[in-house]
């Protein structure tokens, strides 16, 4: 019993932990208007972190980032006027997730294009496989075969 005690205690300390960087004081009074602030958040890359979205980033950058957000909210912005804002000063880098433009046409193709050029590799390389059935002996290899039989010994 101790030990799977011990064996799920383990699990549990192997399970990730997200913990949220927002504090109390960051918070909007309206829960609709956190809501989308949150949502926000988690669409936005920490230009420190970098692969953490601003919502679970406790960097400063993050904490400002944040800030703004909840800002450009409460002034009345939509999500899309407080994305293109903040891609208007930070670039497409700050969206943890890039918009599909001219511009990012080969961020967004070359994954599909990578996969289905390997596919096509594999395939090219199935239809080569070289046969399994190897060339017939000659009539000097069956004699020594025979001979090798034959001696019962099984060397040359």
């Amino acid at each position: 019993m101790r030990f799977l005690v011990l064996i799920a205690f383990g699990a549990a300390l192997a399970l990730p932990t997200y913990a949220r960087a927002v504090t109390p004081d960051e918070m909007l009074k309206d829960p609709a208007l956190e809501a989308r602030a949150r949502h926000l958040s988690q669409e936005l890359r920490c230009m420190v972190c970098q692969n953490q979205s601003i919502d679970d980033s406790e960097a400063p950058l993050a904490h400002d980032l944040r800030v703004l957000v909840r800002q450009r909210i409460a002034a009345g912005d939509s999500d899309r006027e407080v994305l293109d804002f903040l891609v208007a000063r930070y670039g497409e880098f700050v969206l943890l997730k890039p918009r599909v433009e001219w511009r990012t046409l080969i961020l967004w193709g070359l994954p599909p294009a990578a996969l289905l050029a390997g596919l096509i590799a594999l395939l090219a390389m199935a239809r080569r496989r070289p046969e399994n059935e190897p060339a017939p002996l000659s009539a000097d290899e069956r004699r020594r075969l025979a001979a090798l039989l034959e001696d019962g010994r099984g060397e040359p």
